[in-house]
């Protein structure tokens, strides 16, 4: 790589000058929010989905400093994107508050949550969710293939399908699938989504334990997204689509069943 010019350093700090003040002012209100939350837990719900936006905002904020550095510096701004991968986690949490983190659990056990956000209308849900899925993506793509966050974005892309899911009342659902009622376009996108997110995710920890790990909670956790897929498919009355998941299962628990029996008595014979 060439030398910087000294020009080309001082646009790049004018130019992102505007971008810090920005993220800055994000964060400031982000604490105060939070001490508003702390003080008062009246309509938490809606201010933790405020600070969920807030902080994909931030993360663009931070993505758009590292394009500047690649653009005009030649160089990739590692720090920038670390605070937009930490930022995307963040929003994460903050909508795990709102909904919970549950990745396979009856929906009637986590309504409670979503009649906390009962205002939200199902085209914001979806809005939210695939701003959320599109900025994790761009910081992925933006770290690039071989990053040493590979495997680490297995987990927050996997936060995020149990997010997406928990955003949406399945007991309801079925009676917003009628194409006359409002909001059915954004239900069903919704629903694309979630589905194909699950799927993911399910053979993204598979992967991450072949590739990666050999742990048998990463595999665990992969049926945990087909258990999710497979509930979904139930309660659409997708019977078919659910016997085929099932089926993928008790495959995928098979091998797990029997790679964990070799890891033990690999372990008891180094023992």
């Amino acid at each position: 790589m060439g030398k910087i010019s000294n020009e080309a350093r001082q646009q790049y700090f004018e130019r992102i000058k505007e971008y810090k003040h920005t993220a800055e002012a994000i964060l400031q209100r982000e604490k105060s929010l939070l001490k508003v939350i702390a003080g008062d837990q009246s309509g938490a719900s809606y201010k933790y989905l405020t600070l969920a936006e807030d902080r994909l905002n931030m993360a663009s904020y931070f993505l758009l400093q590292n394009a500047l550095s690649v653009t005009l510096l030649g160089v990739k701004n590692e720090a920038f994107l670390n605070d937009a991968r930490k930022s995307c986690y963040q929003s994460v949490i903050y909508l795990e508050e709102v909904v919970s983190s549950h990745i396979d659990l009856p929906f009637s056990e986590y309504s409670e949550f979503l009649e906390s956000i009962d205002g939200i209308s199902d085209e914001n849900r979806y809005r939210l969710a695939r701003k959320l899925g599109f900025t994790i993506q761009s910081v992925v793509d933006a770290f690039g293939r071989n990053s040493k966050w590979r495997w680490s974005f297995v987990e927050l892309e996997g936060r995020y399908a149990a997010v997406a899911k928990n955003l949406v009342n399945f007991k309801t659902f079925l009676a917003g699938m009628d194409p006359q009622e409002e909001g059915y376009q954004a239900r069903m996108g919704m629903l694309e989504l979630i589905i194909y997110l699950l799927s993911q995710s399910a053979d993204r920890y598979r992967e991450k334990y072949e590739l990666s790990t050999l742990r048998i909670d990463d595999f665990k956790r992969a049926i945990s997204f087909l258990a999710a897929l497979r509930r979904i498919y139930t309660v659409l009355g997708e019977a078919e689509k659910a016997e085929d998941v099932k089926k993928k299962m008790e495959v995928w628990k098979a091998k797990m069943d029997a790679d964990e029996k070799n890891q033990a008595q690999q372990r008891k014979r180094k023992g």
